[in-house]
C-alpha cells in the first residue's frame, strides 16, 4: 500500500496540471474582430431537428451564444423558429422523459433571457402536436417560412441547424 507521502507527492502535482488544465480549458478567444462595432446581434435560430436527442445540445450552444454576445458588450436579440419534425420536441406531454425534462428547462432559461420563440402550425398540424401543449414561451405562428422571410428582412441573420 503506498503511504500517504508518495500519495501527495504524486497527486499534489496532478493535481495542480489538473486545474491548471481546467482553469485553460474554460477561457475562451473573443469574437473581437467579428463583434467590432455591433452593438446587438440579431440572430434568427432555424430548428428543423428530427432526433430529440440532438436538440438539447444546440439549445445549450445557443444558451452559451447568447452569454457569449453579452460578455462582449454586444446585446443579443434572438429568434428561436422551430419547424419540421422539431415540434414533436417542444410540447408539455411526455414530460417524464429525461431529454424533453432537459429542453423545458433549457426554453425556460432562454424565455428568461428574452429569447423569442415560435413554433410553425403547418408542422405542429403535420406532427399532430396541439399548440394548446407548446412549452410555455412557445407561441404558435403560422408559418416559419413566413417568419423567417420576416426576420430576414428585420435584419436578422439566420442560422440554420438541421
Amino acid at each position: 500500500m503506498p503511504s500517504i507521502r508518495k500519495l501527495l507527492l504524486i497527486g499534489l502535482p496532478l493535481l495542480a496540471c489538473l486545474n491548471l488544465v481546467s482553469a485553460h480549458a474554460t477561457e475562451r478567444p473573443l469574437d473581437t474582430q467579428a463583434l467590432k462595432g455591433v452593438a446587438q446581434g440579431k440572430a434568427l435560430f432555424d430548428i428543423n431537428l428530427s432526433e430529440l436527442e440532438k436538440l438539447p445540445l444546440y439549445l445549450q450552444v445557443i444558451e452559451m451564444t447568447h452569454d457569449g454576445l453579452t460578455a462582449q458588450g454586444t446585446a443579443p436579440d434572438f429568434v428561436i423558429a422551430f419547424r419540421g419534425a422539431s415540434v414533436q420536441f417542444i410540447h408539455g406531454q411526455d414530460g417524464h422523459n429525461p431529454a424533453r425534462q432537459k429542453i423545458a428547462s433549457q426554453i425556460q432559461r432562454l424565455k428568461a433571457r428574452g429569447v423569442r420563440m415560435e413554433a410553425c402550425s403547418i408542422a405542429t398540424e403535420l406532427f399532430g402536436v396541439d399548440n394548446s401543449q407548446l412549452l410555455p414561451g412557445i407561441e404558435p405562428v403560422g408559418n416559419t417560412f413566413i417568419s423567417l422571410i420576416g426576420y430576414q428582412s428585420q435584419g436578422y441573420s439566420s442560422i440554420v441547424i438541421m
